[in-house]
């Protein structure tokens, strides 16, 4: 089993990202694309950050039977190098320092996680157009307004069938999946943007191993007075969408939040862990 370590990195020109990779810290290749890299089966692949675009190469790696890990969070980059007290800033240097980061770090990655990871950021890429189209129709002049109101109808078809095809691909991926949509009440036409939001939180409740892990991972939790709380915003906004459209209220309190994920793991987590959740 042989250890590649990658830095990766936006090229000058903007037409895509570069690899550097090393195994010892020593001797550093270059390429485009992770298919590229000399892995073997059973080797493991660790990077900073997994590209979208680079979805395809990576789940060849892992169908190669390489592991895939990304480190968990970006900020243990800048920490480990004030530890380690270097200055100096470059691919090799990063992934020195990316050496130096314990392996508790990093999270492995599978094919679902790949695949949901790139459809749904596609999803959130159109959300943000149309917030864009619908900020402007205000400012808008009367013949340009007409124009942005029917890219608004436009994107919206867009995302609503993307959004589809994401509950198509979480009830493939993730058997609890249908179950959960079954006890939320959610399966009508109704809550399409519900069930969708749910397939976002499936593809963290999926991985994790404890509902507290979950829970923090989501913000759930009270910050330390004086310490940066960290959490995954995109994924607690997901969970926010999902309680507005179960409650029929935008205005709910994190309470509410709360009290519907624990209820999701449970009937996601049942058959394995016999209610382990506390009350």
């Amino acid at each position: 089993m042989v250890r590649f370590y990658c830095d990766v990195y936006r090229k000058k020109d903007g037409s895509g990202y570069r690899i550097t990779y090393t195994t010892d810290g020593e001797d550093f290749r270059y390429t485009d694309s992770p298919t590229e890299i000399p892995v073997g089966r059973g080797d493991q692949v660790f990077m900073d950050v997994l590209p979208i675009i680079h979805t395809d190469g990576l789940i060849e790696l892992l169908r190669r039977g390489v592991e895939v890990y990304y480190l968990r969070r970006l900020t243990m980059i800048k920490k480990t190098r004030e530890k380690l007290g270097v200055k100096s800033k470059s691919a090799k240097t990063d992934i020195r320092v990316l050496m130096a980061i314990e392996d508790k770090w990093f999270r492995r990655v599978d094919e679902d996680y790949l695949v949901m990871r790139r459809v749904v950021s596609t999803f959130h890429s159109l959300q943000r157009t149309l917030q864009q189209y619908q900020n402007r129709v205000s400012a808008a002049s009367e013949d340009e307004r007409e124009d942005i109101q029917d890219l608004i109808r436009v994107t919206e078809v867009k995302i609503e069938r993307l959004a589809r095809r994401i509950i198509e691909e979480a009830g493939k991926r993730y058997p609890a999946y249908n179950t959960i949509i079954e006890a939320l009440g959610i399966s009508d036409n109704n809550h399409l943007m519900g069930r969708e939001s749910l397939a976002e939180l499936m593809i963290h409740l999926s991985r994790s191993t404890s509902y507290h892990g979950l829970r923090r991972f989501l913000g759930l939790f009270k910050a330390r007075k004086g310490r940066e709380k960290f959490y995954n915003k995109t994924a607690r906004t997901a969970l926010v969408r999902l309680t507005s459209a179960i409650l029929e209220n935008p205005k709910h309190r994190a309470r509410d939040e709360e009290k519907l994920l624990k209820r999701i793991w449970r009937i996601a987590k049942k058959p394995q862990e016999r209610l382990r959740v506390p009350a």
